[in-house]
């Protein structure tokens, strides 16, 4: 009997929902995260060999659960967290929020919802998603330590602080100051133990950013090449994207990336808006990239340049941009994919399939995923289906005569 077993799952807790393809339920249960819950929750569902692991939000706090399934050989399918929400808003129980209600919400969408993303593991991605993660809170950490240095470096010295600071500058500023007083003291103390803290933490970012781009160049992937893309970068979009076949289009992969602004028109009135959707993450590296060919002489400048001549303002000539580079980024992935047989040679243009295991539908896409262009992302306005209005002829003062159309 071939089984869907749902997971609602938690940090500490994840609880399952066992349903044949009837959606009736076989078996429930609640278990641990543990090596032994998880060793209980396998034993549970020994019984169905024919079965098919559906979590939800396996990008998020599913995604522990999920890759310890995909570890041990299980099919796991992605169940995005809204479709679950959909589905217990219009459920029975008036929308109460369990663990239950959320588990049975996530095996109503299974069984009923084609083209659910099929999970896949990669431990050169995950490893590379890791390091990634690590590279970024420590980005953070050192913003934080520059602006504390720079609040006491600003207090010792008043009025020569400079806005940007650098660790050298800091240490000559440091050293040429002698407080004499205990509060002095006490500053420039805190101040010469944030400047370590910051010399560690950007020597942890340079030894980062060498292992990120020797990884990116052992997968064989060609997205350095593309003009204000480092190793960061690249290694983002390979760790949040994974298989570019989920993608039906570059369409579908702007959408993705919040890149393809959304129609908001109003009859007559056509016009676009900002899309606040998709991968957060991966636009922040469509604008860095963006930021970086605007700062060179890229033929991406020169299109920046030429939009603003044709009167668009600086945002909308950078959303213009930033939408071109997702295009290029997409089309980059699905060389690199067809250069290593992992795709087929009619990904990204009749349609995402090719690789094993994927969906014939992206449940990647956001809210508008038809596209078109970088500079006309969306449709036009629909065509008009009202009779042309008929010319009228004056017959007397007052009247007018309808001719025939």
């Amino acid at each position: 009997m071939k089984v869907l077993i749902e997971v609602d799952p938690h940090k500490l807790s994840a609880t399952i929902e066992v349903v044949d393809t009837n959606e009736t339920v076989l078996a429930t249960g609640r278990f641990g995260t543990d090596n032994a819950g998880y060793r209980a929750m396998r034993k549970r569902v020994a019984a169905w060999p024919e079965r098919t692991w559906a979590v939800e939000g396996s990008n998020g706090a599913g995604r522990p659960l999920a890759q310890r399934l995909l570890a041990d050989g299980e099919h796991v399918l992605d169940v995005p967290a809204k479709l679950s929400a959909r589905a217990r808003l219009f459920d029975t129980g008036h929308n109460r929020k369990t663990d239950a209600h959320d588990a049975h919400s996530v095996a109503v969408v299974a069984v009923r919802t084609t083209g659910l993303r099929v999970l896949s593991y990669d431990a050169e991605l995950e490893a590379l998603r890791m390091l990634t993660d690590r590279r970024d809170e420590l980005s953070r950490t050192r913003v934080q330590t520059v602006n504390r240095l720079h609040r006491l470096l600003a207090e010792l010295i008043p009025g020569t602080a400079k806005k940007e600071i650098t660790a050298g500058q800091a240490k000559a500023m440091l050293a040429s100051v002698r407080p004499r007083d205990v509060v002095g003291k006490t500053r420039r103390r805190l101040a010469a133990e944030l400047l370590a803290e910051l010399v560690v933490v950007e020597k942890k970012i340079k030894e980062l950013k060498k292992e990120l781009k020797a990884m990116v160049l052992a997968r064989g992937s060609t997205l350095m090449e593309l003009p204000g893309v480092g190793p960061v970068v690249a290694a983002r979009v390979l760790a949040d994207v994974g298989d570019v076949a989920r993608f039906a289009d570059r369409n579908r992969f702007a959408s993705w990336t919040g890149t393809a602004p959304i129609e908001a028109s109003s009859g007559e009135i056509v016009r676009h808006r900002l899309s606040r959707a998709g991968n957060r993450r991966m636009n922040h590296m469509t604008h860095i990239a963006a930021a970086t060919q605007i700062r060179h002489n890229t033929e991406g400048r020169a299109y920046y340049l030429r939009k603003i001549a044709a009167g668009k303002t600086r945002r909308e000539a950078m959303r213009c941009l930033k939408r071109r580079i997702s295009d290029a980024l997409y089309r980059q992935l699905v060389a690199d994919a067809r250069a290593a047989g992992i795709v087929s040679a009619e990904i990204g243009e009749a349609g995402p399939g090719g690789h094993s295991g994927a969906s014939h539908k992206s449940s990647a896409a956001g809210l508008h995923p038809h596209t078109g262009t970088s500079d006309q992302p969306l449709p036009g306005p629909a065509h008009t289906t009202l009779p042309p209005t008929s010319p009228t002829r004056k017959t007397s003062p007052g009247r007018t005569l309808q001719t025939a159309s």
